[in-house]
């Protein structure tokens, strides 16, 4: 009996050592996969950081030559740029839109001056008719009035005739 609880407490033990030892491994596989992953962020990073070294030692290399007194003058400097730049890009769409109202007005204001000069056309002409009537007329009127003042000037002289011989018989 002591001998089959002590087997018991031993096949127990096995199984929580391999239980333990199934976790153990899995908890290693885990950490070996975030290792190599750690590795890789590692590895890119690494590449990165090289790049900004050039880069730093670049820009280390420009404050030495330049009016800059550090890298955050130069970096302050860029912004400003950037933000200039932005601020200009923003000012031509604003002039492109602008130019577009203008000529959209300029054109509305030519067909608005083509269709009022069409109208003043037209009123010439029908002026020009009008005058043209109007000199018709005069002329009618000119006639008529020569035959008026023919026909006034046979009857003073017929008046005058009468008047004559009027006097005459009775002188």
């Amino acid at each position: 009996q002591e001998n089959e609880r002590l087997r018991t407490q031993a096949l127990k033990k096995a199984k929580e050592e391999k239980e333990e030892n199934l976790k153990k491994e899995s908890e290693l596989l885990r950490a070996r996969r975030e290792l190599d992953a750690l590795r890789k962020k590692h590895q890119k990073l690494s590449k990165k950081l090289l790049k900004y070294s050039l880069f730093k030692r670049y820009l280390e290399d420009v404050v030495e030559n330049s009016q800059f007194r550090d890298i955050d003058d130069i970096i302050s400097y860029y912004k400003a740029l950037l933000r200039t730049r932005k601020d200009l890009l923003q000012s031509q769409w604003w002039h492109r839109q602008l130019m577009e109202q203008g000529k959209g007005l300029q054109q509305q204001l030519e067909a608005e001056k083509e269709a009022e000069m069409l109208q003043c056309r037209n009123d010439l002409v029908q002026l020009k008719e009008s005058f043209d009537r109007a000199q018709s007329d005069i002329q009618q009127w000119e006639d008529r009035w020569a035959q008026v003042q023919d026909r006034q000037a046979r009857k003073a002289v017929e008046l005058r005739s009468l008047t004559m011989a009027i006097h005459g018989l009775f002188h």
